[in-house]
């Protein structure tokens, strides 16, 4: 049986102009290479932060570059994007300001979108009712194998400074209490963190990916966000996740030295 391919985008932050780079020619490469892998994917998810200041004009940028697959694209809204703007843009369901939380099919795999975001804060939450949400979607399946997607990555990095605006312990831990009633959900994929980490949440594999725009440094030592740089030139990336008899894996890919942006 032919595997299932998820391919998976984050933080593109389309508008920035960090240490003077220009985020699109690097998006444009993350897309060409996804479209360049030896087996097409089935559809393409991206994980937040698709706009750097949540500008009508990002989200028309970002509209155009991923229309250059020809796969579903599904996308969800990170700390610096506008829930609105984000849903006008790619139709997404809900309304205005709520929450964005979908499922799609993925040929046999089941992708379930949990919108992490609060707005106007750096952190990630989630409500009591997303999460009885979550419960009641994961249940309406519970043999089809299942992926979490979510901006904050329910994981702790050691990286001060990200752990502080990423999800806090009382959020993961309600979160568990969640993921561990349903067994067929067999990975919780984030970015947000701009760097690849890996950790489990109630025996799941939760896995945070590289942005197609800047990396985090792995610097453990507390520092000041407003004077220290904590994003550097490394490479673009994006993952794949696996459906293959069953069984679900997730693999990261870096595409390597960049010159010039």
């Amino acid at each position: 049986m032919k595997p299932v391919l998820l391919a998976q985008l984050s933080d593109l932050h389309l508008g920035a102009d960090w240490e003077g780079v220009d985020p699109r020619p690097r998006l444009e490469r993350v897309i060409a290479a996804v479209r360049a892998l030896p087996n097409p994917v089935d559809a393409v998810v991206v994980s937040g932060d698709l706009s750097d200041d949540g500008s009508e004009q990002s989200y028309e940028a970002a509209r155009e570059l991923l229309a250059r697959f020809d796969v579903p694209v599904h996308v969800l809204p990170g700390n610096h994007d506008d829930r609105a703007r984000l849903r006008r843009a790619f139709g997404l369901p809900g309304a205005g300001l709520d929450p964005v939380d979908y499922t799609a099919e993925v040929g046999a795999l089941r992708l379930v979108v949990l919108d992490s975001n609060v707005p106007g804060q750096d952190p990630g939450a989630f409500d009591p009712g997303q999460l009885r949400w979550l419960d009641r979607e994961l249940g309406r399946e519970p043999n089809r194998p299942a992926i979490l997607v979510l901006h904050h990555p329910p994981l702790p990095t050691g990286i001060p400074e990200w752990d502080e605006i990423n999800l806090a312990a009382s959020e993961r831990e309600a979160l568990a209490a969640v993921v561990g009633r349903h067994p067929q959900l067999r990975v919780i994929a984030g970015g947000h963190l701009h760097r690849t980490a890996a950790s489990a949440l109630a025996g799941r594999p939760v896995l945070s990916i590289p942005s197609t725009y800047f990396q985090g440094r792995p610097d453990f030592q507390p520092r000041d966000f407003a004077n220290e740089e904590f994003v550097n030139c490394d490479p673009p990336g994006f993952a794949l996740h696996v459906l293959h008899d069953g069984e679900l894996s997730s693999q990261v890919e870096l595409l390597g030295a960049v010159h010039g942006g």
